[in-house]
Parts: structure tokens; sequence; C-alpha cells
């Protein structure tokens, strides 16, 4: 690590911000989808431990282990914490990150791990919506096409259950709203080094979770504390992903991939909670990937046409 530059975290996500401007959307793309892989697989060990623990013990644990491995850049580079753009919004978007995942980890206390993300992939919509309102990023009706359709796959998949008006479900869908939210704020906060993005949201879930831990404690076993820092790690790496995927490429290209997670649901719950997907979880996966799909096609068939607008000196 102590090869590392003082202006980011990783070299190579320092090296993606010199591409162009078409390829830079392109690795926002992909980094995204990294992201969303990576969170799927936290969000799983996740309600595998509050099976056990509570959900303040799950946000103080997995936050101890993020901020551990995070603290040798964190010291390298700790003048950047002294020069934050915006310490208004960035406080702000600690606070968002910090409710974003302790609403999602409460409301899968009580829903199924599918349930939960059914809500959460509202927040592709709401960003989209917000993106063109606040941020002035133009969305066209295909690609607002396709994200409605991709939302339809999901309610396809999913089937949301006589449990949709209950208190845990409104936990959820608040919980999305603030990662959409949480979202459009990161993609205003262009020149914030990642480091300080990511260590600073999981101050937040640490200071929250210590609070929470006081009132109900449970002493974990040595394999729960294995997937503790396990969860910790993968998060600090989503995390670094979805920062930098949101200042390659506009919110409204590349949130529409959050609806990969609905992929990943189906294979993590087989594998760790035993449910089999169903046909019509199959057919809205199919919907998905293709709405998905089109996206992509049509931010290349963009860029294209922008550079054929405005061909290179």
């Amino acid at each position: 690590m102590t090869g590392l530059p003082r202006t980011t975290a990783m070299p190579f996500f320092k090296n993606l911000s010199a591409y162009d401007d078409r390829s830079a959307r392109l690795a926002g793309i992909a980094l995204m989808v990294l992201s969303i892989f990576m969170f799927s697989f936290g969000d799983a060990m996740g309600k595998f431990l509050v099976g056990t623990y509570s959900v303040g013990q799950l946000l103080f644990l997995r936050a101890c282990a993020a901020l551990l491995l995070l603290s040798p850049l964190v010291w390298k580079q700790r003048h950047q914490f002294l020069q934050l753009e915006r310490p208004g919004l960035q406080l702000f978007r600690v606070v968002l990150s910090t409710l974003e995942v302790a609403a999602f980890f409460l409301a899968t206390v009580y829903l199924p791990l599918a349930d939960v993300i059914t809500y959460y992939l509202a927040g592709p919509i709401f960003v989209t919506a917000m993106s063109a309102i606040f941020l002035g990023e133009k969305v066209g009706w295909r690609r607002w096409t396709a994200i409605l359709i991709g939302f339809c796959g999901v309610l396809i998949a999913l089937r949301p259950s006589a449990q949709t008006v209950s208190l845990p479900a409104l936990i959820a869908l608040g919980g999305s709203l603030s990662f959409a939210t949480l979202m459009l704020i990161t993609r205003s906060l262009r020149k914030t080094p990642d480091i300080v993005m990511a260590s600073s949201q999981f101050i937040g879930t640490f200071s929250l979770g210590a609070v929470l831990s006081a009132f109900h404690w449970v002493p974990p076993t040595s394999g729960s504390l294995v997937i503790f820092a396990l969860a910790g790690c993968v998060s600090v790496t989503a995390l670094f992903c979805v920062n930098r995927s949101l200042k390659l490429a506009p919110a409204s290209v590349v949130v529409p991939y959050q609806y990969s997670m609905i992929v990943w649901a189906v294979i993590f719950g087989f594998v760790v909670f035993g449910d089999v997907p169903s046909i019509a979880t199959i057919v809205g996966a199919a919907i998905i990937i293709g709405a998905g799909f089109y996206i992509y096609l049509r931010e290349r068939d963009l860029g294209r046409e922008s550079a054929e607008v405005n061909p290179p000196a």
C-alpha cells in the first residue's frame, strides 16, 4: 500500500478519469455492475448475521472491519480530510448513507432479502427523475422506457406480497429513496477523494452502531467474526466502485444497472437461504437484463453520435 498515490485510493481508478467521455461512461457502467454484485454479497451476509445479532451490532462490527482495512489509506491521505468540498453536503451524505444501510438491514430482519431488494430497485426510477430535475442530465424517452420495462420485470420476478404495506416495507422503501438521493449527492461531489467518501460512510455506521449496540449485544462467535470482517471488506471495495462509477458517468446511465441486483438476489437466495426461483422470477430477470443491455447499447450509440458531431481536433 505504500506505493499508492496521495490523491486517490487506487491508481487504477485514477487512470480511469483520464479516459475520454465515452470510455469513461462505459467504465462507469462496468464499475456499477461490479459494485452491485459485491453489495448483494454483503447484503446476503448481513441478513444471515441479523438472524442472530442486532442490526446495531452488525453496523458496528462491519464498520470496524472496514475502517481497519481503510486505516493505512486514511493515515496516508489524512490531509485530504482537511480540504473537504462543501462540508455541509458531505455531512448530509454521511447521514443519508447511514440511514440507508440501517434501514436495509432492519427491513431484512422481517422480510425476505428478495422482497427488500424489490423496494430498493425503485431507486433507479427515483434517480433518473431527480437527475433530470436537479442535475440537468438529459434522459431520452428510450432510456425512460427501458427503465420502466426493467422495473416491470422486477415486479414480475418478485410479485410483491401482502406485506407491501407493512412497516418493514415502508422502512425499505424509505431506504431506497435515501439511497437514490445519496447517489445524486455523490455525483455532485466529484472532487472528493474516494478514500474520504468511503471512510466517512463507515464512520457514520460505526457511530450509529456503537450507540445501538450498547442496548443489545450478543458475544459473537469466531465464525461470525470472520463473516463480519468479510462483510466489511466487501463493502469497502463496493463503495470504491460505486463512488468512482458515479464520477465517471451520469447517474441516469449507471444507476439502471442496479437492476442486476435481482439476479444476485436469486443466486444468493438459493445458495444461502435455500430459496428456489420460480418461472416468474426467471422471466422477470430476463426482462431486466434485456432492458439493462438496451440501455448499454443506447449509451454506446449516443457516444458514437457525439463523436461524429464533435470530432477530435
